[in-house]
């Protein structure tokens, strides 16, 4: 359903992305933002589902100022690759990745012509969180278990548009606590926890959950029907 295309950043650094095209004329457009996996297969399929849905949906690969055509799998050697590639994004100077989420967003504005939203997973929820507090263009926002938004200084963060967040109880990487400290700082946030580990969404992983990943998606095509409108 999809191919890539090349986006220019703000710097003029290039960066691959995604992009999945609605059959008729898109209702709005969707940034998927990655794991700490690249833009694998998975994500390419979040990207397609989003697109039979209706939407745009672009994928930039968020990996490419640090290394280019990342696409991992889910083991544990994997999860340490990718973990080290997200270390080294987040050591860029500012803004870096930051740069490559606004090129999609301003990207995705102009191809569909509509309201555009981003979704995120893991390291992709994070930034997810980050665009939705310091990016323009966006209308809204929803991090699925943002790996480190709960933390005292993400916390702190102020988002410009609404945002639905998912959470799993059970998740080793993110603490219940941590995710109600989130609730009362931000009430304007809609928080979900699901009975469900990290990365329940993605059933390419064994931490898949079949339930909490089609409940999760409901509301988030809800919300962003309400608010790409």
């Amino acid at each position: 359903m999809g191919q890539f295309i090349e986006l220019k950043a703000a710097d003029g650094t290039t960066i691959p992305a995604y992009v999945a095209e609605p059959s008729g004329k898109p209702k709005g457009a969707i940034v998927v933002t990655q794991e700490i996996f690249g833009i694998n297969q998975h994500i390419r399929e979040v990207a397609d589902g989003y697109a039979a849905e209706g939407y745009l949906a672009v994928a930039p690969a968020t990996f490419q100022r640090v290394q280019a055509g990342v696409e991992l799998g889910y083991t544990e050697a994997d999860m340490g690759v990718g973990f080290k590639l997200k270390q080294a994004v987040e050591a860029l100077p500012a803004p870096g990745v930051m740069q490559d989420l606004q090129a999609a967003i301003d990207y995705a504005a102009s191809k569909s012509g509509g309201k555009v939203g981003i979704v995120g997973y893991c390291w992709g929820g994070l930034l997810t969180w980050r665009a939705a507090s310091t990016l323009n263009g966006l209308s809204a926002a929803v991090p699925y278990y943002g790996g480190g938004m709960t933390t005292p200084e993400e916390i702190a963060r102020q988002p410009k548009v609404p945002v639905l967040a998912h959470f799993g109880e059970r998740d080793h990487w993110i603490s219940v606590e941590s995710v109600e400290a989130f609730k009362k700082a931000h009430p304007e946030v809609e928080v979900h926890l699901y009975a469900a580990d990290h990365g329940f969404n993605c059933d390419h992983r064994g931490s898949h959950d079949a339930a909490a990943a089609k409940l999760a998606r409901e509301r988030t095509l809800a919300f962003f029907a309400q608010k790409l409108a």
